[in-house]
């Protein structure tokens, strides 16, 4: 008996990784976390399985579910929505399932960042504008940020930010970032990506506020940066045709002569 961690993608159904689908498929058991996994995936479980949806249980509870299963023999599909490397209360299950004795592997899903940038057709790492992508967010009523995980130091890296969770406090964003990026810093609010009511609006940081009022208000991502739509950028070395590379040797003396490894 294994549990399957799962990252069920950002929205659309077709998100998924066949080793996720697969896997799903196998078990006889599903817990999804229904208030952000489509319950389109469900269609992939197969006859008779125990469906259940754990958005409003306590940990206890699913840990009671799993619990069940392993007694039963049964493997467990666990759905947490995007990835599960971030954000997705994972650590916490594992920690259980270590004590509990019980077997689990993890399958990584498509994040939301991810689905958010693929719907802008937006590269967020840009050369000679940015090479980094932060995945942050503000503090809220189940979870404190760290002390020195601000966005204030965030800020100060110039990186490309994806800041998840915040879109309730657009006015404490645009306060800590605009001595870092300026007024003018281009933003994209992208709301549920991937999802059939996904929704995307483009503004600038000193007009954040006003923006994120326009959208749901919830399950928003506000990406900041000066790579958001950049078109005035260097294109990459990797592609130049003087570029001396393993699989490309340029002039008389390459750094890697054809024929090596």
């Amino acid at each position: 008996m294994t549990v399957h961690f799962i990252g069920a993608g950002p929205g659309a159904a077709d998100l998924i990784t066949l080793r996720g689908r697969d896997l799903i498929a196998a078990c006889p058991v599903c817990l999804y976390a229904g208030s952000l996994v489509p319950e389109a995936l469900l269609s992939h479980c197969p006859d008779g399985a125990r469906i259940v949806n754990t958005a409003p249980l306590s940990l206890d509870e699913i840990m009671d579910e799993i619990g069940a299963a392993h007694t039963a023999g049964h493997d467990v599909a666990r759905l947490h929505s995007g990835d599960l490397s971030v954000w997705s209360a994972m650590g916490e299950q594992l920690r259980r399932l270590r004590a509990m004795g019980i077997p689990f592997d993890v399958t990584p899903g498509v994040p939301a960042f991810a689905a958010a940038s693929a719907l802008l057709a937006q590269e967020l790492t840009l050369p000679g504008v940015a090479q980094s992508v932060v995945l942050t967010r503000t503090s809220g009523r189940a979870t404190q940020m760290p002390e020195g995980e601000t966005l204030d130091n965030f800020g100060a890296t110039g990186a490309t930010l994806a800041i998840h969770l915040s879109i309730h406090v657009a006015d404490k964003v645009r306060d800590e970032l605009v001595p870092h990026y300026g007024a003018e810093c281009p933003v994209a609010i992208v709301w549920r990506a991937s999802w059939p009511d996904e929704q995307v609006v483009r503004t600038t940081l000193g007009a954040l506020p006003e923006a994120a009022a326009e959208g749901p208000g919830r399950t928003a991502l506000i990406l900041v940066g000066p790579a958001i739509g950049a078109e005035g950028f260097d294109e990459s070395r990797l592609y130049a045709g003087d570029y001396d590379r393993r699989y490309r040797p340029v002039g008389t003396h390459p750094r890697f002569p054809e024929g090596t490894e």
